[in-house]
């Protein structure tokens, strides 16, 4: 057990570079692009699924949490609301990089998560007559909380620590695994099973906050979980996007919807992935 705690201590220490300079990088693009981002998806009309989708899938600081506000306040329509949630990344996309995945895995990943949303988003507003929800006097949100921090170093190196420890948490909780069970008993995990594993992981990916995409993203680097759940999860998945709707939204059954409808499409991409072999 303790050479088990030094590998993953080890291992762990040598991502922590990495993910600091990709944090260090999203900060910058979110400084510099936030609220231009916000502006094209406000004036985005019925392009909106289209255009959330493909802003949702640059790396930027509360993005989600930010067009959370925008439906809450009724400028956007729900199907670019879930355009947006489908394919933001969290924190996938620094973990990918800091742990040195392949380019071409981690471009297919986006593409896919870009091509779900336009596709749910569009279905969704068509459906729906690309309707708006009525706001009311106090549904958007002016709390410094709904924001990034001001502070860019302060920011990044929040981020960086707070995904740092729950890498090092889940990388040991696999490593003992590992050690125990085998790499061989790992793979046949049910997160690996075909339609069981992406319905438990659109589970997971529900959980509105950063440790939910740490964990199904390490969970699938390490063999613990199939490319179609990993995508399932990571498509439900939308940071504290949901967190946000849920405090702004005063419609408790609109915000069940949202998310009902986030976690079948989710779920939907993910097992079609699996079952094409995109991975």
């Amino acid at each position: 057990m303790l050479e088990v705690l030094l590998d993953t201590l080890l291992d762990s220490l040598k991502i922590l570079p990495f993910l600091f300079l990709a944090f260090l990088v999203i900060e910058l693009i979110e400084h510099k692009a936030g609220e231009r981002t916000l502006e094209l998806i406000n004036r985005s009309g019925r392009f909106g699924p289209l255009i959330g989708s493909v802003l949702g899938v640059v790396p930027q600081c509360g993005f989600s949490a930010a067009t959370s506000n925008l439906y809450a306040g009724g400028i956007i329509t729900k199907g670019t609301l879930i355009a947006v949630f489908l394919s933001t990344s969290d924190e996938m996309l620094p973990i990918l990089v800091s742990e040195r995945a392949p380019a071409a895995l981690i471009l297919k990943i986006l593409a896919v998560k870009v091509v779900a949303g336009i596709i749910a988003g569009f279905i969704i507003d068509v459906c729906l007559g690309g309707r708006r929800r009525k706001a009311h006097i106090g549904d958007l949100c002016n709390d410094a909380d709904c924001h990034c921090e001001e502070h860019l170093l302060l920011s990044v190196l929040k981020h960086t620590v707070q995904v740092f420890v729950f890498i090092l948490i889940v990388s040991f909780l696999l490593n003992t695994a590992v050690y125990f069970l085998g790499e061989d008993r790992l793979s046949s995990f049910i997160l690996n099973r075909p339609v069981v594993g992406e319905l438990l992981s659109g589970v997971i990916g529900v959980i509105p906050n950063c440790a939910a995409s740490v964990v199904i993203t390490q969970l699938y680097l390490q063999g613990g979980m199939s490319a179609g759940a990993m995508l399932a999860g990571l498509l439900v998945n939308s940071g504290v996007g949901i967190l946000v709707l849920f405090r702004m939204n005063r419609n408790l059954k609109d915000n069940l919807v949202i998310l009902a409808m986030l976690y079948v499409f989710g779920v939907a991409f993910g097992i079609i992935a699996g079952l094409l072999s995109i991975f």
